[in-house]
């Protein structure tokens, strides 16, 4: 968990630094550090009214002033005036050499920790009433003895009547040193705590404070903060924040428990969880629930039970028919369900919003829920299925979530395939793929119910992320006697989810063969089927194979009546081709564009512009490759399915490296990272990128072992395109830390792929780095013979690296700084930055070398300034060594890995906060800027605590004046 966590003693651990309160802060200590004062904070139970008392007592603000504090309890009457009784137990050496009033004196027998400083007791009076009094002006003397000071108060719903009464006698005449503070729960309080400080003196500062949850953004950043991690996953972010709905509290109580059990995993500085399972609630949070629904009236605990098994808001008339007569139920007239009702909101248990009526968070549901017996809530199971049956439409996954906790299975069954079709209409997959595979692994189906099921579990399926977790049913349905119709589209879909999931290259490559011709009645799905044999030929089988299905696949394409089939195939034929370099991808890639107007919108047409992107980001086709990734993340279907997204910001994240994209992109590949775990392609598309900067910037042992995975994954799977990008960052790494061998095995990965396939086209990237790890292992006569059969094999192909790669080899063979500038200048236009300062390192090493510093030292400072640009700390200081060993004087950089901003905005939240001022929405920003959404609202939330603004109206306000960004 990092060495900033924190465990408090109770087992909670929690956040280092207070995260999203500024705001709130600021009206603490505005009113807190002018005394005298009063300050209230409202807010629910764990929502962090504490946290934020404790931050401001830290701060500057209460230097030199006395803390003390006290904290109401539930039990009242046995300890009258304990919580101000239990701030004041420590004064006494505060005491020493001050004068303390002799009425003061009659706290003697209250705090006897305290004899030794406190006056003599006075005679003790015999009316109740002016004893109390008097013990009152004793408390307020000596909180003035020990002024200038702060007195807090915590948990004043639970006050007992005569501190009540105090806080009261105090306010009317505070001391002119002191600074009261008072937390509560608003919704547990009566009307006699919020009058307390409703009307203070004149002369004493008033400030009242109201804690509401955190928002998604800001519950990510306190997970963050708790984990010690720059970063967690979107997915696990969204989960705390709908399970706590934004509390601190039950934040860091459940991260505890998730790290107990081991349940949250980190990857790179981000933290995920392995598993999205139930969520339990911490002990402390379902006690104070289950009491305060205990002191509910009959009637309205039976309807709080009903909506703590629906989980969702309810409207009156399903709660009626869930409540049986003598429940609190309806009457005929209604009357008795809504009295119950207000009752329940009255208490705090139930909140009602637009006429639904629930719980305020989950995890209090889950409170209630949990405190039921077995027999109650199958009960109350079934009556909701049945109630909401009737509802008008259906809510199908809640019926059918009912049912099956109702044990009603057959009925279960019909109902969740059912809501299963519902959320693939709905463009909900992911819920699609979990109703139809647990149907499956549970249900007793006939064969061929089970096929249709398991065909529609494939389809769902391949619009997800989590294409693993339907392999296994899938294989088992195979398994049966499956009618041939269904068996040959059940075949095609498993190879698909295959290679999606990076499983099996062998079944899948043997798979669709298979369902050929079983597919005969369904020409879409052969044309599909041959595609994919295009693209799963094994390293063993020539390329002339996956160009002969690719060909079969554009020819039978023409023949089927489905436009958007039409489109997908040549996206995936057209990137066939880019790949083995031949010209005529951009003739398929124009007809793409001409098919869909240059704006893909629906999904497969989005996957043909994300196949032609990734293929062109690996080929340096670098201008074709923005255009295609950003049309496709323009399109609605990609801001619709997740998949397809993260599909094309794996192409994004491999074309933003090959152009020296790199402010920013190690966070955005990073978070992408958290979501892929089972979609192989684009899981090494992130990989490669991730340990490629990760070699770059000096990290040489993570890079190592991510690009080694990425490697030899690609291999396995036949995505040969990934490898020369893969191989060369790998052997730079084996290169960077002196170990020749490593290098030279990883060169001979390549070689071996490049001899077994002949693809050539993407090797470019590989070229130099094959030429200079030969001639590190003083093999210069095979790094000759390599270079001329580059040269030969890449003259005739459609390969932008090309030229570049090859002046750069020479330049390397023959010690040329002319070859190496002139390969610097080639790199600069495509554009390839970081090869092109490698290049400059180069030439400048052999200018260098010839004692020609006057020529040498500009270029090694050209590329020793490239470098600190692009954050390559490791190459930078490789430059900076070859500039010492030559006496050449390079400017001061930035060291330390990731520059850091401070309380200036980064160059990416400079965009973000010029979109947000010129009127765009973050999900517009997000798509201007190919970011996620979630990322733009964390940049928001960093520019708005930079700039010290509330609103987007104060940002276009700021920047527009102050900054001069807009006209």
């Amino acid at each position: 968990m990092g060495e900033s966590t924190v465990d408090d003693g109770r087992g909670r651990v929690v956040a280092p630094a207070m995260v999203g309160r500024s705001r709130e802060l600021s009206q603490l200590a505005a009113a807190g550090s002018a005394p005298p004062a009063v300050v209230s904070i409202e807010g629910e139970a764990g929502v962090g009214k504490t946290r934020l008392v404790t931050e401001w007592l830290a701060g500057p603000g209460t230097a030199g002033r006395w803390i003390m504090v006290g904290r109401c309890h539930p039990i009242r009457e046995s300890f009258p005036l304990g919580p101000v009784l239990e701030a004041l137990r420590g004064v006494g050496e505060e005491l020493r050499g001050r004068p303390v009033s002799t009425v003061a004196g009659a706290l003697r027998p209250l705090l006897p920790e305290l004899a030794a400083w406190l006056p003599p007791a006075p005679e003790p009076l015999d009316d109740r009433v002016a004893q109390r009094h008097l013990v009152f002006r004793g408390l307020a003397a000596l909180l003035t003895a020990v002024s200038p000071a702060v007195l807090v108060l915590e948990d004043l719903h639970w006050v007992d009547e005569q501190t009540a009464d105090f806080v009261a006698y105090l306010l009317a005449d505070m001391p002119a040193d002191l600074t009261l503070v008072l937390t509560y729960r608003g919704e547990d309080a009566d009307a006699g705590v919020r009058a307390l400080t409703a009307k203070p003196p004149a002369g004493t500062a008033r400030a009242h404070v109201v804690l509401a949850p955190l928002d998604e953004a800001r519950t990510g950043l306190l997970a963050g903060a708790i984990l010690d991690a720059d970063q967690v996953s979107e997915e696990f972010t969204r989960y705390l924040w709908e399970g706590t709905s934004g509390l601190p509290f039950a934040v860091e109580e459940v991260l505890a428990l998730f790290r107990e059990r081991g349940e949250v995993m980190h990857r790179g500085d981000r933290w995920a969880r392995r598993t999205l399972a139930r969520l339990e609630v911490p002990r402390s949070i379902r006690d104070s629930t289950v009491e305060r629904v205990d002191r509910l009236p009959a009637g309205a605990r039976r309807l709080v039970d009903a909506v703590a098994v629906l989980r969702t808001p309810a409207v009156p008339a399903v709660l009626a028919a869930m409540t049986a007569p003598g429940d609190g139920g309806d009457d005929g007239s209604g009357d008795r369900l809504l009295d119950a009702l207000a009752q329940a909101v009255a208490h705090g248990v139930l909140a009602e919003t637009d006429g639904r009526f629930g719980f305020r968070h989950a995890l209090a549901a889950q409170a209630v829920y949990d405190d039921l017996n077995a027999a109650r809530r199958i009960a109350l199971h079934s009556r909701a299925a049945d109630a909401l049956g009737e509802q008008s439409p259906v809510p199908l996954g809640q019926v059918a979530h009912h049912l099956r906790s109702a044990g009603r299975f057959t009925e279960w069954a019909d109902a969740a395939v059912r809501a299963a079709a519902q959320a693939a209409r709905l463009g909900d997959e992911d819920e699609a793929v979990r109703l139809l595979a647990d149907v499956l692994r549970q249900a007793d189906l006939p064969p061929s119910r089970r096929a249709a099921v398991a065909v529609d579990l494939g389809w769902a399926a391949l619009d997800t992320l989590h294409a693993r977790d339907v392999i296994e049913p899938l294989r088992a349905v195979l398994d049966l006697d499956v009618p041939g119709t269904a068996r040959g589209e059940l075949r095609f879909l498993l190879a698909v989810i295959l290679g999606q999931a990076g499983e099996d290259p062998a079944g899948q490559r043997q798979l669709f063969p298979d369902a050929l011709p079983e597919l005969e009645h369904r020409p879409d799905l052969r044309t599909w089927a041959m595609v994919g044999l295009g693209v799963t030929i094994p390293s063993d089988v020539p390329t002339s194979e996956s160009v002969y299905w690719m060909t079969r696949a554009v020819e039978l394409v023409e023949g089927v009546d489905d436009r958007l089939l039409k489109i997908f195939v040549l996206g995936k034929a057209g990137a066939s081709l880019m790949e083995g370099g031949d010209r005529s991808w951009r003739a398929v890639a124009e007809r793409v564009e001409a098919l869909t107007g240059g704006r893909p919108r629906q999904r497969r047409e989005a996957s043909a512009y994300c196949s032609l992107g990734v293929a062109a980001s690996y080929l340096g086709h670098l201008t074709t490759a923005d255009r295609m990734l950003a049309a496709g993340l323009r399109s609605e279907a990609a801001q619709q399915n997740r998949r397809l997204e993260v599909m094309l910001r794996g192409g994004l994240a491999v074309l933003s490296y090959g152009a020296g994209r790199w402010d920013g992109l190690a966070g955005e590949v990073d978070a992408a990272l958290a979501d892929v775990a089972d979609y192989a392609t684009s899981r090494l598309d992130l990989e490669l990128v991730a340990g490629a900067l990760a070699v770059a910037g000096g990290d040489v042992d993570g890079g190592e072992a991510l690009l080694r995975r990425v490697t030899e994954l690609a291999v396995e799977i036949g995505a040969y395109e990934i490898v020369p990008l893969a191989a060369t960052a790998w052997a730079r790494a084996g290169l960077a830390r002196g170990d020749v061998p490593a290098a030279l095995t990883r060169i001979r990965t390549l070689l071996g792929v490049l001899d077994a396939k002949g693809l050539w086209a993407p090797a470019g990237w590989a070229v130099p780095v094959a030429v200079e790890t030969l001639l590190a292992a003083d093999l210069r006569a095979e790094a000759e013979r390599f270079a001329d059969r580059a040269a030969a094999e890449l003259r005739e192909l459609d390969a932008p690296l090309a030229d570049p790669a090859l002046a750069h080899a020479r330049g390397l063979l023959a010690g040329s700084a002319d070859d190496l500038v002139a390969a610097a200048e080639q790199y600069d236009t495509l554009p390839a930055p970081y090869e092109a300062a490698r290049a400059r390192e180069a030439a400048a090493a052999a200018r260098l070398a010839a004692g020609d510093v006057h020529r040498g030292g500009p270029l090694l400072r050209e590329a020793a300034a490239a470098y600190q640009r692009l954050g390559a700390a490791g190459d930078a200081d490789r430059a900076a060594g070859l500039a010492r060993r030559h006496d050449v004087a390079l400017p001061a950089r930035h060291r330390g890995g990731r520059r850091g901003y401070g309380t200036e905005l980064s160059p990416r939240e400079r965009q973000v906060a010029e979109l947000a001022a010129s009127g765009r929405t973050n999900k517009e920003i997000a798509a201007a800027l190919f970011v996620s959404a979630f990322t733009v609202d964390k940049h928001m939330a960093a520019i708005k605590r930079k700039l010290r603004v509330r609103s987007r109206t104060d940002l276009v306000r700021l920047l527009g004046k102050e900054y001069g960004v807009l006209p």
